[in-house]
């Protein structure tokens, strides 16, 4: 099957979950929004779990997409960070799989996969990637921090400053998660890393490198039920 195609499958999944709770979406149904066979759906995806798990994969990997925008948007640290924040409370706000998967906290209207990889025998890549190992709420704040790192820190860097800018980082990321469990008030999100950060960072300029491009954080999924 043609990439595309196996998007139009995930779309219509995402679209049947947006309505009803995973327990209540129906294979067939799903085959039929993308206008497939139900043979077709299995052939790809193996199964309704395989079919599960390869959702909340392309999410994940969309979240995660949309953090590499967010840090290539601004030259300086704060915007950068800022905007990482802003990304992740909005689509955690807006997207129930990512809200589960950053919090750990799955409904029950919810597909809720084991995060260990599954035996898998399907001869798409695709799927055997999504059987694989699903990230954590702890690996989404491990990469998010050292991506971020990675982006900010300029060359010449000493460890010790790169300890503290991967404090900095983590601060911002558990500070946008606890925006998504409990949403801030006026000022939102950024208010609330920015002041956090003018605390740890300073008048600090050393971490700043430019950017040639920005680039705005992109695709936001259609709202999603709580």
């Amino acid at each position: 099957m043609m990439p595309a195609a196996r998007e139009s499958l995930l779309d219509a999944a995402y679209t049947a979950l947006a309505r009803r709770s995973w327990s209540a979406v129906r294979m067939v149904d799903v085959a039929a929004a993308a206008g497939v066979s139900r043979q077709t759906l299995y052939n790809e995806f193996g199964s309704k779990e395989g079919l599960a798990r390869a959702l909340v994969r392309r999410e994940a990997d969309g979240y995660l997409a949309g953090v590499e925008r967010a840090l290539a948007t601004h030259s300086d640290t704060r915007e950068r960070l800022t905007a990482t924040a802003e990304w992740t409370a909005a689509l955690a706000r807006d997207n129930a799989l990512v809200r589960a998967m950053l919090t750990g906290c799955w409904s029950e209207r919810l597909p809720a996969p084991t995060l260990s990889a599954v035996p898998s025998t399907s001869a798409v890549p695709a799927q055997r990637r999504a059987d694989g190992p699903l990230p954590s709420p702890g690996d989404f704040v491990a990469f998010v921090r050292d991506r971020a790192v990675v982006v900010i820190s300029g060359p010449g860097i000493n460890k010790s400053d790169v300890a503290d800018l991967a404090r900095s980082c983590e601060l911002v990321v558990r500070l946008a998660l606890s925006c998504v469990a409990a949403p801030p008030g006026e000022g939102g999100v950024a208010e609330l890393v920015r002041g956090a950060l003018h605390r740890q960072l300073g008048d600090d300029r050393r971490h700043e490198v430019s950017v040639p491009s920005p680039t705005v954080a992109g695709r936001r999924p259609p709202r999603s039920p709580d």
